[in-house]
């Protein structure tokens, strides 16, 4: 049985945001919560992202916005036999929360897509794309589209879904573990 664990930024994605309508849309998506939504702590976050992780009984797809990017992307190295595949959508810069050295510096090793935004107050787009080339992710850039959050117009996302799936279904040709060649150049839905 799968899982899929949304892992909210700051504020922790309200009831408005494409994550909380998402969660509802997919079939045994849960939300990984923080204890203070406010406080960008990266060893706390990450931890929450590690107990949600262990807690699951199969493979699991993770689906972070910003800072909850971050999150995982600290963790994800110690659990990817348990990852199916993860979707980070406008990833915060880790440079301006000092975090950079906590974060991998190899692929995660798994089915990873990084959905960025050209005009993303929280990250700028090149620093994105070194990130998904640094982790072995797909970029796709989406325009200018803000912080992809409700405030840039994100709320019910169903091309986010549609990312999502598309992500799901290039995976199933992988057993879990395994992964296809992958170019940061390239877009996830050509």
């Amino acid at each position: 049985m799968e899982t899929v664990l949304v892992v909210p930024g700051l504020q922790g994605s309200g009831p408005a945001h494409w994550q909380t309508w998402m969660q509802a849309q997919v079939a045994g998506a849960e939300r990984v919560e923080q204890t203070d939504w406010q406080v960008p702590d990266l060893a706390v976050w990450s931890a929450a992202v590690r107990a949600a992780l262990v807690r699951q009984p199969g493979p699991v797809w993770v689906v972070a916005h910003s800072f909850g990017c971050l999150a995982t992307a600290a963790v994800l190295a110690e659990f990817r036999p348990l990852v199916a595949g993860v979707m980070l959508v406008a990833p915060a810069d880790p440079y301006k929360f000092g975090v950079m050295e906590a974060l991998p510096a190899r692929p995660f090793g798994v089915p990873a897509v990084v959905v960025a935004s050209t005009n993303d107050p929280w990250i700028r787009m090149m620093r994105a794309v070194w990130l998904a080339d640094r982790w072995g992710c797909r970029l796709l850039d989406i325009g200018a589209q803000g912080h992809i959050n409700v405030e840039s117009g994100h709320g019910p996302w169903p091309e986010g879904l549609a990312i999502f799936e598309a992500l799901r279904a290039s995976a199933a040709c992988y057993p879990l573990g395994a992964v296809e060649p992958l170019d940061a150049a390239q877009t996830l839905l050509t």
